[in-house]
């Protein structure tokens, strides 16, 4: 199967994300938005303000790269950005549904069912195959029927024919491949990738992005990626820098797959 008919069926049989104006097929669609947004950490001997004042608006099909040096707050941003925490001051609102007030259970359903995560050590489950570890988090969210599925993403990642592999019997740029799949299982509206390719050599972490790059650009999910490489982060659509908590400046290079 060709990989943009694999795109095709990876898309998946729903999406999660607003609908569009039937009016207007290309309209921006809000994905990500941070309105006024603090992140203070109480600490024994002093508070830090890990996030401040940050406002940002990401739309449907937008790439960004999320840049600035170790302690900056790209790590917090993600955080927030994927309901794993919530804003001191402000509000993130995920497929327009604000964060503010929810409980356990409604962030753990927004996570997994609106964001993919994708880390920079894979995460893999070590005595899970390639395929199951695909499956696994379909499974979590209660599909049935899920290796037609599975398979599907793991063509589109180019490993179909390794799914029975454990992670030990994998490459580090495949154990990423299989991550990538796994994050894209309920057609996410964004992808959060927290230095996807902080661990892989140069010529790997190449053929990740431009996997990245597919994945933006024929299934229009949005992402977001942090990553210290400026390399990496010229390959986005846009690139978001962050200095001591404060975004410093929001640079378009040319638009995102969708974004008109």
């Amino acid at each position: 199967m060709s990989s943009r008919r694999a795109a095709s069926k990876a898309m998946g049989p729903e999406s999660h994300g607003p609908c569009q104006n039937p009016a207007d097929p290309h309209a921006a669609v809000t994905v990500l938005q941070f309105r006024d947004v603090w992140r203070q950490y109480t600490l024994p001997s002093q508070r830090v303000e890990a996030l401040k004042n940050v406002s940002v608006t990401l739309d449907r099909g937008e790439f960004a790269a999320l840049v600035g040096r170790s302690g900056c707050g790209k790590t917090t941003f993600l955080n927030l950005a994927g309901a794993m925490d919530l804003p001191s001051r402000g509000e993130v609102l995920i497929d327009g549904r604000s964060t503010r007030g929810l409980n356990d259970r409604t962030m753990t359903r927004i996570r997994r069912e609106r964001v993919g995560f994708v880390f920079q050590f894979f995460r893999l489950f070590p005595t899970l195959t390639a395929l199951e570890n695909v499956e696994l988090p379909l499974q979590l969210g209660g599909a049935t029927g899920v290796r037609p599925r599975a398979m599907e993403l793991l063509e589109l990642v180019e490993l179909a024919d390794l799914g029975s592999r454990l992670p030990h019997q994998l490459s580090g740029g495949q154990m990423q491949r299989v991550a990538i799949a796994r994050a894209l299982g309920p057609s996410p509206s964004v992808l959060l990738a927290d230095e996807p390719m902080g661990n892989l050599d140069n010529d790997t972490s190449a053929a990740i992005m431009a996997l990245f790059r597919r994945v933006n650009s024929e299934l229009g999910t949005t992402i977001v990626m942090a990553t210290h490489s400026m390399d990496n982060a010229m390959e986005a659509g846009r690139i978001l820098s962050l200095e001591d908590g404060r975004l410093t400046e929001d640079r378009q290079r040319r638009s995102g797959a969708l974004a008109r």
